[in-house]
């Protein structure tokens, strides 16, 4: 300090408080080490599981019911100040890294990058696995079945439009079993270029994202032009090439088509959410918190054919969490109906129903049980029809 100088209480204070944020930073830099070093040792021990998995009888890399009951049990058990919202997000990325080491998982789904779809993979089976990203929603079942993906993820309803019917025609038609099931809080984005409203003339994507803006627009953009897409990252790839061009989007297409936000959230009608499962070739032991699906046709000719199906799950207790019927295709006025129900098929009073069921049906297809999903996952990680 230069002569005839002297320290200010107001330079003391900044001093003390510059060496305590230094302490305080270094405490933090060593904490992180040591969850480093913790997370070696868990990746140790995932690849000692994978040594034993290899010695015995062949067990899959991924089971959604240990994934989901982990994260549960982690939120329950937390004792803070660490925000419960977050165990989800930091340990569905360190589950997907150590399981990389065992086996790299490959996930088709409906593309391209940027969709919907692939959002709710990102949600079930974090980053670290090969994507697949197909044009249709029959080839991402495709893919699944013929072992091109260990695992396909597609949407099947929605909390506003209902069921989507090219996914129930998929599943009728192939031989994938449903493993598992997520669901994903609708969260449109309105993304573009440089992120300001003024530099918006056009406003692209899917006919289904811009009515579930419309009243969004109408207030703020009240005489741009609206432009169909095929599909929502189709969107963001136009918005990417031309800034007067703003997409209505999922949160991953920002990042991939390197976007910035104008706004987010801005549909219409919150707590709109999107039901995605997942598929592959095996059907998962009984977690104590599953459901199953089935589809059934009953001869059009029998009167109250539809109640005398559902007696048996009355008679033995099982809850339907939904009905829904399907035209048959090639078949005018006759119909699939689509059946969901609490537990597994292989428990007790589900198998029984199940028996009594398919004896009075036509015919009948179990389309899966599967780990039930826990809390909807927010809107950062977004979700639509699958588009």
């Amino acid at each position: 300090m230069p002569e005839g100088k002297t320290k200010t209480i107001e330079d003391a204070d900044a001093g003390d408080v510059a060496r305590e944020l230094s302490r305080l930073r270094g405490s933090i830099d060593a904490v992180d080490q040591e969850i480093l070093a913790q997370l070696n040792r868990r990746a140790e021990l995932v690849r000692e599981v994978g040594r034993v998995k290899a010695g015995g009888r062949r067990s899959p890399v991924y089971v959604a019911s240990r994934e989901r009951d982990l994260v549960a049990a982690l939120s329950a058990s937390n004792p803070g100040p660490f925000p419960d919202a977050g165990i989800p997000h930091v340990f569905r990325e360190i589950i997907s890294a150590t399981r990389s080491l065992e086996e790299r998982v490959k996930v088709s789904y409906l593309g391209p990058e940027g969709t919907f779809s692939h959002q709710a993979v990102l949600a079930q089976f974090g980053s670290q696995v090969d994507l697949l990203p197909v044009r249709h929603m029959r080839d991402v079942v495709s893919a699944a079945e013929r072992g091109e993906a260990h695992f396909g993820v597609i949407p099947v309803e929605n909390s506003i439009d209902g069921a989507i019917n090219p996914t129930m025609d998929a599943l009728m038609e192939s031989e994938v079993v449903i493993c598992g099931e997520l669901m994903v809080e609708v969260c449109q984005n309105l993304l573009s270029r440089s992120g300001a409203l003024e530099d918006i003339r056009v406003v692209a994507s899917i006919p289904q994202a811009v009515a579930q803006c419309r009243d969004w627009l109408a207030s703020k953009l009240p005489a741009t032009e609206v432009r169909d897409t095929p599909s929502t990252a189709a969107a963001a790839q136009l918005a990417a090439e031309d800034g007067s061009v703003a997409a209505i989007g999922s949160a991953v297409a920002a990042d991939v088509y390197g976007l910035r936000f104008v706004a987010r959230g801005i549909e219409d009608r919150q707590g709109n959410t999107t039901r995605f499962v997942v598929v592959g070739k095996e059907t998962p032991e009984a977690s104590g918190n599953d459901m199953t699906s089935a589809a059934f046709t009953v001869r059009r000719d029998r009167a109250g054919a539809l109640y005398t199906l559902l007696q048996p799950f009355a008679k033995h207790g099982v809850n339907l969490a939904a009905v829904q019927s399907r035209p048959m295709k090639g078949k005018p006025w006759e119909y699939v109906f689509f059946i969901d129900m609490e537990g597994h098929q292989a428990q007790g009073e589900v198998a029984e129903a199940l028996a009594e069921a398919a004896e009075y049906a036509h015919s009948y297809k179990i389309l899966g049980s599967y780990p039930r999903a826990s809390e909807p996952h927010q809107a950062q990680v977004g979700g639509g029809a699958g588009s």
